[in-house]
């Protein structure tokens, strides 16, 4: 039973979640069912047909509607008589600014990206408002406290690259190439060659304005009277053409993002080029588990990038051997990185979805190592970990900072136990962000563009949005929608010259400070000289005497 202190600072206290997925749907309903009152949520995204087998809030009729707002109204329908508020919105849009965040009590993160976290934790700090994290890989999880001044930061300790990726990107806004793989291995190809019967976000029937005589369709089944070429060009033209136009046509997914172009095989491929497929299929060996794409059409060096039409073409061949050399595994097979025209077909597919979105093109053998490391969601340990949120958020209402502990959900039992918590660690002395400790980098300042260091350092690295840069009292860079047409235009001058060709020049020694004013950032960065490799010999040479 909780005690008076307990529901007395649950029954006032204002919470802000971030993030309406897999754990938000879980954090949502139990928020709601331990009895806390008034609850804010963001989240930008939309709901998909693939989020309804763990997002237990959200049904088939809720697809294309806002997580935030459905999730709200479902709770509601058990819980009618507490405040949710949902923000059908990107948390790094300017209206959630640090006054906002000055609202909450404590606010509660269900992210899936790193960039995202990062802004958040940067305004919990600058609010002063504490901030309960997590996140889930499999089965395994973590939920972590972070307090300004009695514990470290979220960005204290570096963080490794995630293996699981949300799944509303990888079917509707990809911005890297995995999210690519994930989509051609997960869903293109277990649709193609798993359960047929299995409802993802693939299943789009084409309108009436499409080729299709049919409307309400399955463009997946094959037709009897249907060679494998005219499959293979229907199922490419639908998941890389019909199916983006559809997704193009929800403006306010691309309002601040790039639109993805619609590829179709008359935009790619000549007529006389898809009939040569299959063309060289006597250097195809017929063994099952080695027939290949690649040999049929004479490709040999897995290390190569394919070009769109290349991807095109494996694409369109590695699916007619399916179906004329293997159609036997249909229905239940899955992939397997060694099986070779199963890793062929995925990277083609990745491939040519990636050409769609903007983003780099990779090779078979990079491919097949992205797709072999790739770990899937479990409702599971979302609801596990969105239990362990609320028992820290309640411990952090109640200030009661010695029981605060950093928990960890674990796949495997270590001392028999599945749920590792520990006590959080003390901020790091050397974190720029919760610490203020000045940076040091090492660049070559002749040769390294101002670009360079905005883009590769201030956005990537240090995870500054909107950033502004000083030289002593000078400005030399600011970013920004509300810039003066011709301030933009001088700050986009310096953006193409050398650091130390700006006036006044970035040199060795120089220390330039860096802010992000939404996320009220400042870090200061020493600017230390970096020779090229070859003059750095040299110098080592003379100075042994050998030069």
């Amino acid at each position: 039973m909780a005690s008076w202190s307990q529901l007395e600072a649950i029954k006032t206290a204002k919470v802000l979640m971030v993030g309406a997925g897999g754990i938000g749907c879980e954090l949502l309903k139990t928020l709601a069912l331990s009895g806390f009152q008034d609850i804010h949520i963001i989240d930008m995204d939309t709901i998909e047909v693939s989020n309804l087998n763990r997002q237990f809030l959200f049904r088939q009729s809720h697809v294309g509607q806002s997580k935030a707002k459905v999730a709200r109204d479902a709770v509601l329908k058990f819980r009618p008589h507490i405040s949710i508020t949902p923000h059908h919105a990107n948390v790094k849009d300017p209206e959630f600014n640090v006054d906002f965040f000055k609202d909450f009590n404590v606010v509660l993160n269900g992210l899936d990206n790193l960039d995202a976290r990062r802004h958040v934790n940067r305004l919990c700090l600058a609010a002063g408002v504490p901030l309960v994290e997590s996140g889930t890989t499999g089965f395994l999880g973590q939920v972590t406290v972070h307090v300004k001044g009695k514990t470290e930061c979220y960005e204290c300790q570096p963080k490794p690259t995630p293996k699981t990726y949300p799944v509303c990107t990888i079917t509707s806004t990809p911005s890297k190439f995995v999210h690519c793989i994930v989509w051609a291995k997960d869903l293109l190809f277990a649709k193609l060659f798993g359960d047929k019967n299995q409802e993802n976000d693939l299943n789009v029937h084409p309108s009436a304005g499409t080729n299709s005589t049919n409307p309400t369709e399955d463009v997946f089944e094959r037709r009897a009277d249907e060679d494998p070429e005219q499959y293979g060009r229907k199922i490419y033209d639908h998941v890389f053409g019909y199916n983006i136009q559809v997704a193009l046509a929800n403006e306010e997914t691309w309002k601040n993002r790039n639109k993805p172009r619609p590829v179709y095989v008359r935009d790619v491929l000549p007529d006389k080029l898809i009939q040569q497929n299959g063309s060289l299929e006597k250097n195809c060996v017929t063994e099952e588990s080695a027939v290949s794409a690649m040999s049929s059409l004479g490709l040999k060096n897995p290390q190569d990038v394919w070009s769109l039409a290349e991807n095109s073409r494996i694409f369109l061949e590695a699916l007619r051997l399916f179906i004329e050399k293997r159609q036997k595994d249909f229905g239940n097979l899955a992939f397997d990185k060694d099986d070779q025209l199963a890793v062929e077909f995925v990277t083609a597919a990745a491939n040519v979805r990636a050409s769609s979105f903007g983003i780099s093109l990779h090779s078979l053998f990079e491919a097949k190592g992205i797709a072999g490391n790739i770990v899937h969601a479990v409702a599971t340990t979302n609801a596990v970990i969105a239990g362990l949120i609320v028992i820290e958020a309640i411990k952090v209402l109640q200030g009661d900072f010695q029981n605060y502990r950093m928990t960890y959900c674990l796949e495997h039992p270590s001392r028999k136990m599945l749920l590792m918590p520990v006590q959080p660690f003390e901020a790091n002395k050397s974190c720029y962000v919760c610490s203020e400790t000045p940076l040091l980098l090492e660049i070559n300042t002749r040769t390294s563009k101002l670009r360079d260091f905005v883009e590769k350092i201030v956005k990537n690295k240090l995870g500054m949005n909107l950033p502004l840069i000083m030289h002593g009292s000078t400005l030399i860079f600011e970013a920004g929608d509300d810039l003066e047409e011709d301030v933009a235009a001088n700050y986009a001058l310096n953006l193409d010259k050398a650091l130390a060709e700006l006036p006044p020049p970035v040199t060795s020694g120089t220390v330039l400070t860096v802010e992000d004013l939404r996320q009220e950032l400042s870090c200061n960065i020493n600017i230390k000289h970096r020779l090229p490799i070859a003059s750095r010999q040299i110098a080592s040479s003379r100075n042994k005497g050998g030069v």
